[in-house]
């Protein structure tokens, strides 16, 4: 497992901050962006993911760090469900759709990896910096 000395060097973040630009473009647009409640909502949910992530690793330790990671998973739970009401209301094409939810699913992924990571590690304190 890498090194990170900052939260922006963990992959999981840099993602998450990939989809969140993308979700703000794409719920700025047409229907999406007048359904205030959905667009609020998983915009939300997008930066959530990338804030939990920086929250957690500035945290003392590895057990809060791996809190704070799976808040950021719960969060990419809640954006892959989002899209899914995105694309039954026509807001988003099936095209735009499959890169978005393959996205957040390999975040997902990432966080889980590295929730895994920090639970054998047994680490008491973060050595990430």
């Amino acid at each position: 497992m890498a090194t990170f000395n900052r939260f922006e060097d963990i992959d999981a973040w840099q993602r998450s901050r990939e989809l969140t630009n993308r979700i703000y473009k794409i719920t700025s647009k047409g229907d999406f962006a007048r359904d205030f409640g959905l667009k609020d909502q998983i915009r939300r949910a997008s930066v959530s993911i990338m804030s939990n992530i920086a929250e957690g690793f500035e945290r003392s330790g590895t057990g809060e760090f791996a809190h704070f990671l799976a808040t950021a998973k719960g969060s990419a739970g809640e954006v892959r469900s989002q899209l899914y009401v995105a694309l039954d209301q026509g807001y988003i094409s099936q095209v735009l759709f499959d890169p978005l939810i393959a996205g957040v699913t390999d975040i997902s992924r990432m966080l889980s990896g590295l929730m895994t990571y920090l639970k054998k590690s047994g680490l008491k304190r973060t050595k990430f910096r």
